[in-house]
């Protein structure tokens, strides 16, 4: 049994088998289940990406990060959340970063999709399991499945990689963890496809660096879903 809250780091090897095998389970889900579930019921593909991703990836996240701080040693409890996982109240040190961050991964993604569509000509970049028409009369009720989904997402993600594997991380990889990091959540990606993975670069790069700098996971939490949670709605309503 290991010390009492004691954190150990988390090298290479096992960093990247945490990572491969959630880009692997994450790829057969989208691979076969889903089109089987949609192909099955008739409903659309981004039905069945909210319900499988939710239970079958982002769930599996969380009891996953639960049952290595109790294996730490840590009580999920307010002091942990704050200190071991650092979710902590966000500061004005806090602000400029994520701010700068977020108007970054914005510009850097814009720019990537349009030297994409110089170079490859117009392409949806969202993979066959999430490309949907923006929503219509009868079908704003994926708004009410969605939400559940991106709560589970968002706080799902950034507790498992920032709260509970990045800070073991820096421990093994000190400053250069955030390119680490970076780019084993980026495998995680993999089964999105190629055009998807490109456009995401400057998240899976800078979120994690603002994370590590700030030592506040909650800055994760504000670039993730603020670049998600939008960029979502405004397919939705047909606005990009």
């Amino acid at each position: 049994m290991p010390s009492e809250t004691r954190l150990n780091k988390l090298g290479l090897v096992p960093s990247f088998m945490i990572y491969i095998s959630a880009a692997l389970i994450m790829y057969l889900l989208t691979k076969y289940m889903i089109p089987y579930l949609s192909q099955t019921t008739g409903q659309e593909t981004i039905l069945f990406w909210f319900i499988v991703g939710g239970i079958g990836i982002f769930s599996p996240l969380i009891i996953l990060g639960i049952l290595i701080l109790k294996y730490e040693g840590f009580k999920i409890n307010k002091e942990s959340i704050s200190s071991r996982l650092r979710f902590r109240k966000l500061t004005k040190s806090d602000l400029l970063p994520t701010l700068t961050g977020f108007i970054a991964i914005a510009i850097l993604s814009a720019l990537i999709m349009k030297l994409l569509v110089l170079n490859v000509g117009q392409f949806d970049p969202s993979p066959k399991f999430m490309t949907f028409e923006p929503l219509s009369r009868g079908r704003y009720w994926l708004l009410l499945i969605w939400l559940p989904y991106w709560i589970l997402n968002i706080l799902g993600e950034e507790f498992f990689w920032r709260g509970v594997m990045l800070p073991r991380q820096e421990l093994a990889f000190g400053k250069f963890t955030w390119l680490i990091h970076g780019f084993g959540w980026g495998l995680f990606h993999i089964a999105f496809g190629w055009k998807l993975l490109i456009t995401l670069i400057p998240l899976v790069l800078i979120e994690p660096y603002v994370v590590q700098k700030t030592k506040n996971s909650w800055t994760g939490v504000i670039l993730h879903g603020g670049i998600n949670g939008p960029g979502f709605i405004a397919i939705c309503f047909g606005l990009i």
